[in-house]
């Protein structure tokens, strides 16, 4: 465990805002790493992991369409999923990924470590693109890393 999770739960309880998180190839990791902090239970409302489609228009919120006509890897599910589980889990904040751990799943326009982070939160909602190079658990970690970053960066970056 290193300290981006304890700074996380420090800024989440200071900012008095929830956390919810939505998973798809990370698997739950996202999720592990934030509960891995004692007290976390005050500000971590809960997470979906939603490894299938189905699972991700069930769960998440991500419609039929989107899915059909961009991919589930995409920085348009990422956004539909940090929304949808943002509604769903009653969260202020929510971050979801979505992406290609590999050492399948690749194709000619999407290769292996291709992943999409959103975070929604109030009004907005946002999403980044991430290429990671490793093996499939390097990669994994690499991008609940990535997530926690830009989470952390995102809750400093907020006025009290």
């Amino acid at each position: 465990m290193s300290d981006l999770e304890y700074v996380i739960g420090a800024l989440l309880r200071e900012k008095r805002l929830t956390l919810g998180v939505v998973e798809s190839a990370t698997g739950g990791l996202i999720s592990h790493l934030i509960t891995n902090v004692p007290g976390s239970s005050n500000y971590f409302k809960g997470s979906i992991t939603a490894y299938a489609n189905t699972t991700k228009r069930k769960l998440a919120g991500v419609k039929a369409s989107t899915l059909t006509r961009y991919g589930a890897v995409s920085p348009q599910v990422a956004v539909e999923m940090a929304e949808g589980g943002r509604r769903a889990l009653v969260a202020d904040i929510c971050i979801a990924d979505t992406g290609i751990a590999g050492p399948g799943g690749s194709t000619l326009e999407k290769g292996v470590g291709l992943f999409y982070i959103g975070l929604a939160h109030k009004n907005s909602t946002l999403s980044r693109k991430f290429q990671f190079q490793g093996s499939r658990e390097e990669i994994k970690q690499k991008a609940a890393r990535a997530a926690l970053n830009w989470l952390k960066d995102y809750l400093v970056s907020l006025s009290d």
